[in-house]
């Protein structure tokens, strides 16, 4: 299992990248440097709460999100993901109440 700092810096990493925002830009939003987002992207460093905060709002994230450590998908590999698994009769059905839940 990843250590949650690997898991933290990867996120960011996914969100930056996400955000079309490179290393550079990040650490000059936060007032560090470029190193230190590398180190913290990698897991090598965890970010004081100060930078952590200021990671949040220079990526325009909730902080919550940041541990949300399931990766962002494409459009077209959520369609291609939700296809598969409507395939499943269980799921189907569930989805659908879901769905009835939400359409109005």
């Amino acid at each position: 299992m990843n250590s949650i700092k690997k898991q933290l810096g990867s996120r960011i990493k996914e969100i930056r990248k996400h955000r079309g925002i490179t290393q550079e830009q990040l650490a000059e939003m936060v007032g560090i440097g470029t190193s230190n987002i590398s180190y913290i992207e990698t897991g090598k460093f965890a970010p004081s709460i100060e930078n952590f905060e200021k990671i949040v709002n220079a990526l325009n994230v909730e902080p919550y999100e940041l541990y949300m450590f399931n990766p962002i998908k494409s459009i077209d590999e959520m369609k291609k993901e939700i296809k598969t698994a409507i395939e499943d009769e269980n799921v189907l059905n569930l989805i659908y109440k879901f769905y009835l839940a939400i359409k109005h």
